[in-house]
């Protein structure tokens, strides 16, 4: 990181404007810009994108299998003895190779490289919920905390002009030094609540910061995520067996070793291959020779099929089998782990809403009774219905309610993104559909048009699948799951 970007990042901390939040931009921040810039700029997801281009090599090395290999050879050599002509040789030759059939070794990596693939690409869409995730939750908590620092303030100027007054009032006999000692010691602990927000915000600052990017200016509010999520828990259940990312992860691994324990016993099928050589070879003497050296060379071709089968190897390719044959059953256990880990997920986030938006009603009917009550207590204290202490403690129910009102809603909008992360829709595309989102498929369909790819290749696949038992995941090109 430069030292201008990493100056920049610092600064959410080390500013008092910034801490203060009132330096403010001529348009406000929107959660989508935050979404756009952390989507586009991410460095965990820019380094599992990366993992994931990476990954799509496995399927186009897996088909060299297929493929043939050309390989050119020479060599030049002399040598002299003691009383003899000094000899020279040159020899150079040209190789071609091309397997015919592996018994299912070659179709069955190809089938596993390509579940591989795909089992990237949920584990992308995996990272992308959650880092969209705490960008949704450091946004958040910037908007929560800038709000508490606002409640603070207020409090601050709220709480001096009540000292100001009390320490009036008692000059001219109307109250004891008592409650010119209660204002006071509420002035001072609104001063360290004051403080705290000042240091809690700079917190939720830094953490914006470091999943976004850039510090956070005027953040506007967030917009609503109804339209995204289910009216039922058994809308919600549905869909993380659709599209939870690690369910299908999960699914895809399985598959994986299913065509990995293909190619294992596989390894007891012969196999067939052509190959041919073409070469030449000249060797002259330097002295008494008939010719200059490398003027007449001699031609050779060649051609052969080879089979090999494999009799006795010691017990290796059974021992092969059944350790391939144990990776699949804990791979199938595994789906069974993932689908429940989801529904569980999904449990907790659907029931944390729940709760968050009862919580969220009831602190929205305490805000409003309790500034009904403060604004009555205030005006009945000045006519001497209701002690000072009566006015501070009506003050502070009020802003206890207030800060409740503020972590209300925020904890309802971070428990909206956790279920719909949990269904596997926490994804760019349904957040910020007019940007244009990071298409896998695009650099699988590059790698696997790039240099090497022969047209006899389907035929030989056909071929090699021939004997062998039916694998078929997705093909390295399908599109990723889609929620619905």
């Amino acid at each position: 990181m430069s030292k201008s970007r990493r100056a920049g990042l610092l600064a959410a901390v080390c500013s008092l404007g910034l801490l203060a939040g009132l330096a403010a931009p001529a348009q406000a921040e929107t959660l989508a810009d935050a979404i756009t810039l952390a989507y586009q700029t991410n460095p965990t997801l820019q380094g599992q994108r990366a993992s994931q281009r990476a990954l799509d090599e496995s399927v186009v090395q897996a088909r060299t299998g297929l493929r043939p290999s050309l390989s050119l050879a020479g060599d030049a050599s002399w040598s002299e003895r003691e009383g003899a002509d000094t000899v020279a040789s040159s020899t150079g030759g040209l190789s071609l190779s091309q397997p015919i059939y592996a018994g299912g070794r070659v179709a069955s990596g190809i089938s596993a490289a390509r579940a591989d693939v795909m089992t990237g690409r949920e584990g992308l869409r995996g990272v992308e919920a959650q880092v969209l995730q705490t960008v949704i939750t450091a946004y958040v908590d910037v908007r929560r905390d800038q709000e508490r620092l606002r409640i603070a303030t207020d409090n601050v100027a709220v709480l001096q002009r009540q000292l100001d007054e009390a320490r009036a009032r008692f000059e001219v006999g109307e109250i004891t030094r008592t409650d010119v000692a209660q204002a006071e010691a509420r002035f001072a602990g609104a001063r360290a609540s004051f403080s705290s927000a000042q240091a809690q915000l700079a917190i939720s600052r830094a953490a914006y910061a470091a999943v976004v990017g850039q510090n956070p200016g005027d953040l506007a509010a967030e917009p609503s995520l109804e339209s995204l999520l289910p009216t039922t828990v058994d809308e919600a259940f549905s869909a993380a067996e659709e599209a939870n990312p690690q369910v299908l992860a999960a699914e895809y691994s399985e598959r994986a070793s299913a065509a990995r324990l293909a190619a294992s016993r596989a390894e007891r099928r012969p196999t067939i291959s052509a190959s041919g050589n073409l070469g030449y070879s000249a060797s002259d003497a330097a002295f008494g020779g008939t010719g200059g050296q490398f003027e007449d060379y001699s031609q050779s071709v060649s051609g052969s099929v080879t089979v090999r089968v494999p009799l006795f190897t010691g017990g290796q390719i059974s021992s092969g089998v059944r350790a391939a044959t144990e990776r699949n059953r804990a791979d199938q256990m595994a789906i069974e782990e993932a689908r429940r880990a989801a529904l569980r997920t999904v449990s907790q986030a659907w029931n944390s809403l729940v709760g968050a938006r009862a919580n969220l009603v009831a602190n929205e009917e305490q805000v409003r009774a309790t500034r009904i009550a403060f604004e009555g207590v205030r005006q009945e204290a000045q006519v001497g219905l209701r002690t000072t202490l009566d006015v501070l403690n009506a003050e502070q129910e009020l802003r206890n309610a207030e800060l409740a009102l503020v972590n209300a809603r925020r904890d309802e909008y971070v428990a909206s993104a956790s279920l719909l992360a949990a269904m596997g829709k926490l994804e760019a595309r349904y957040l910020i559909p007019d940007v244009q989102t990071y298409d896998p498929v695009l650099n699988a369909n590059r790698v696997n048009a790039s240099w090497g790819w022969v047209p006899w290749e389907p035929v030989l696949e056909a071929v090699d699948r021939v004997g062998g038992p039916a694998i078929s995941p997705a093909p390295a090109d399908a599109p990723v799951a889609t929620a619905k």
